[in-house]
Order: structure tokens, then C-alpha cells, then sequence
């Protein structure tokens, strides 16, 4: 019974490897960015320094008076190409920093896993340890999704597991959602721009949407000229997959907010800016490999989905040591997931919640109830024989229960 699969419990831990990893590359792709668009610039600038240089070296010939001026605009272009080049390499060395902080975490994630895999039991000395550890990290993630990062980041510290929490892609996403809430599309807008080509491969109306609901601003505070501007420049290039959404937003120019037509009515509805968070959160987790749901919600219905069975969700059955039996809290997490198929069944004792079996064998009393001998027994010595069922509340004495043999 304490062996355990260790493919089995890595099986969910994929988003944990992965999203380092993303994060590296992210980090890659924009240095690359920045070298291109910096190295463009100065190219284009050093042609121009040359052209100047020539300017110079023939007005010296001439010897008139534009080779000042040449010589001042020469050293203007050297200035600036010089603290491009300066910004630049600022901007490259917190890439680089930033690359190696996640190299670091993929490492360290890797080793903590790799742990497990040389583990064969459950009583190995260093299971529970492991064990620990990742509830704790899994803890703080879930602290992290739900909005509470103060916790999340003192429980990170405090169990001395920073690398195995993903702090900076938290802090962005609650930034970003919190702009949404407070209705401005701005941070999430440059959000798209800097992920344009990763959204492009997911084939994301994002931006889009955004792009929309910034319209749909304009139009409710009936500045007609600006959001027809703003429409030819921000929605008419996506009319190749969004002619019919474009042409029903222009109708929103012929109504007001309070219009009961639809669907303008449903256009108009604040309720959209809840469907931007919950657009940008489903990309934003594809995006960056975070698993959906929470790995530990997901790891607490893996364990329910082996205890869940029929007589869970009824009352007169529900066993007070079932996790699933608590609908009130694990119950409701283990609702949508599928009844168990247990070929064998443990019998246990709602009394007491041990194992009924030779050495603790079941009785069954006068009313067809069970419970185990051992809890019943105690019952008795303590009520001059007489025991109690918890269920029905009935008194019967202890001689009358009768032991039951399971074949």
C-alpha cells in the first residue's frame, strides 16, 4: 500500500518545469527585440554620420562655412548613437539577469523532481519532506491566482521556496487585470503588442476585443468623429475575421447607452470588461503554460476521484472521516468529477473511521446498520452494555449485535 507511481504524481507537475522555461524564452526573444530595433536605428544613423562626414570633407575643399555645420550635426548623430547604445546595453544585461534567474529555477525545479523519482515508498525518509515542500509551493500558487499575494510571497519566503514560485508573472497579470476592472485597456493592449506573435499562433481575438471595447467608450460617450477614426485605424484591419462583430459596432454610433435594442444592449453592457479578464487570463495561462485549473485544485480532485462513490451525496450514508462526504467544502470540489471503480472495497467504521476486518470484524445491529466491533464494545463499557447508533439514534444492547462474514 506505500508504494506509489512517481510517473503518476509527475504527471501534473508539467506547468511547474514549463513555465520557467517559456519565461526563459520570452526573456530571448525580447533581447532580440531590442538588439534589432537599437542596431537598426544606429545603422541608420551611422549612414547618415557618413554622409555628413562627406559633406564635411567637401566643404573643407570649398572651404565655406557649412563644414561647422556639418561637424556639429556629426556629433549629434555620435551622441545620440552613443546613448542608444548605452540604453541598449542596460536594457540586454536585465534580459540577461532576467534568463538567468529562470535558467536557475529550471535547474532547481528539475532537481525537486527529479527527487521523487528516487523515492519507492511512501515511508521513504525523504517523502514527507518532499511532500511538504509541495504543498507549499502548491499553496502558493493557488494564494497567487486567487489575488493574495502578500500571503503568497511570506509563505514563499518563509519556506525558503522563492524559486518555485513565479512571482513576476503574478504581479504582471494582476496589474493588467486590476487596469481592466478599473475599465482602461492600455497596460493589456501593450500586453498583445509585446506577445503579438504568440497570440498569432493561438489565433487570439484579444486584441481585437480590446481594440472594441475601447470603441464601444467612445461611442457611449458619443464622440462620434474620434470613434470613427479610431475604428478605421484599430478594427478595420480585422475585417477579414471580424466583418460581422465591426459592422454591428458601427451600428452602436446610431444609439445610446441606454438603448434596450439588441445587440447593442449586450455591446453596451459593462459585463464585457469581466469577459476581457477572463479572456486575457485563458491567454495569458496558454501563453505561459499555467495549468487551468490550479495544480492544486487539480491534485486534490486526483485523490477525491478515487473516494468518491454513490453513497457520498447521501445523508443517511455519509461517513464523517470521507472527505468527499463534507459537501460543504471537499464535497463541492469532488462534484464534477466521476464515481470510482473499486473492485475491492475497504470496509470502514463510521464510528470510529478504522479498518473493519478478522481483527476488527464488522457487526451488524438489529436496525441492518455496521459498524465495527471495537467501537462497539467501547460503546458498551461505557453504557452498561448498551450501544448507541449514530445514525438513527435507536439503543440496543450489545449481545443483540451480530458478526457479519464478507466473502
Amino acid at each position: 500500500m506505500n508504494k506509489f507511481n512517481p510517473d503518476g504524481q509527475l504527471v501534473i507537475e508539467q506547468p511547474f518545469l514549463r513555465i520557467p522555461h517559456e519565461q526563459t524564452k520570452k526573456a530571448y526573444r525580447l533581447s532580440q527585440k531590442y538588439l534589432e530595433k537599437d542596431l537598426a536605428f544606429v545603422n541608420n544613423h551611422a549612414g547618415e554620420l557618413v554622409k555628413q562626414a562627406k559633406k564635411q570633407q567637401l566643404a573643407s575643399r570649398a572651404q565655406d562655412g557649412s563644414a561647422a555645420s556639418s561637424s556639429a550635426t556629426a556629433h549629434k548623430l555620435l551622441d545620440s548613437m552613443l546613448n542608444r547604445l548605452t540604453m541598449l546595453k542596460r536594457k540586454l544585461s536585465d534580459t540577461k539577469a532576467d534568463e538567468t534567474m529562470y535558467l536557475h529555477r529550471s535547474k532547481l525545479r528539475s532537481v525537486h523532481l527529479n527527487e521523487l523519482c528516487t523515492m519507492t515508498s511512501t515511508q521513504d525518509p525523504g517523502y514527507e519532506a518532499w511532500s511538504h515542500t509541495r504543498l507549499n509551493r502548491l499553496l502558493v500558487d493557488y494564494m497567487f491566482r486567487k489575488g493574495y499575494h502578500q500571503s503568497a510571497t511570506k509563505l514563499a519566503h518563509d519556506q525558503t521556496i522563492r524559486d518555485f514560485a513565479d512571482f513576476e508573472l503574478f504581479r504582471e497579470s494582476a496589474t493588467i487585470e486590476q487596469s481592466l476592472r478599473d475599465q482602461n485597456c492600455a497596460k493589456c493592449l501593450q500586453w498583445c503588442s509585446d506577445n503579438k506573435s504568440a497570440l498569432r499562433k493561438v489565433k487570439s481575438s484579444l486584441e481585437f476585443d480590446l481594440h472594441l471595447q475601447e470603441f464601444i467608450e467612445l461611442a457611449r460617450s458619443q464622440q462620434t468623429r474620434i470613434a470613427i477614426q479610431y475604428a478605421k485605424k484599430h478594427l478595420l484591419p480585422w475585417s477579414e475575421t471580424h466583418q460581422r462583430q465591426i459592422e454591428q459596432a458601427m451600428g452602436l454610433l446610431a444609439f445610446s447607452a441606454l438603448t434596450t435594442c439588441e445587440p447593442y444592449k449586450q455591446l453596451y453592457d459593462t459585463s464585457r470588461w469581466q469577459h476581457l479578464i477572463d479572456h486575457f487570463r485563458t491567454d495569458n495561462f496558454s501563453l505561459n503554460a499555467l495549468a487551468d485549473p490550479a495544480p492544486l485544485l487539480l491534485t486534490l480532485q486526483t485523490g477525491l476521484s478515487a473516494l468518491k462513490c454513490h453513497h457520498c451525496y447521501h445523508d443517511e450514508d455519509r461517513n464523517i472521516n470521507c472527505p468527499v462526504c463534507q459537501t460543504e467544502t471537499l464535497g463541492k470540489l469532488a462534484e464534477s468529477l466521476p464515481y470510482s471503480h473499486q473492485v475491492n472495497s475497504n470496509l470502514v467504521c463510521r464510528i470510529s473511521g478504522h479498518l473493519m476486518n478478522e481483527d476488527n470484524p464488522p457487526m451488524k445491529l438489529p436496525n441492518g446498520r455496521v459498524y465495527s466491533y471495537q467501537s462497539l464494545q467501547a460503546m458498551a463499557v461505557e453504557n452498561n452494555g448498551e450501544v448507541k447508533c449514530p445514525v438513527t439514534g435507536q439503543e440496543f444492547l450489545f449481545s443483540e449485535a451480530k458478526k457479519l462474514f464478507i466473502s
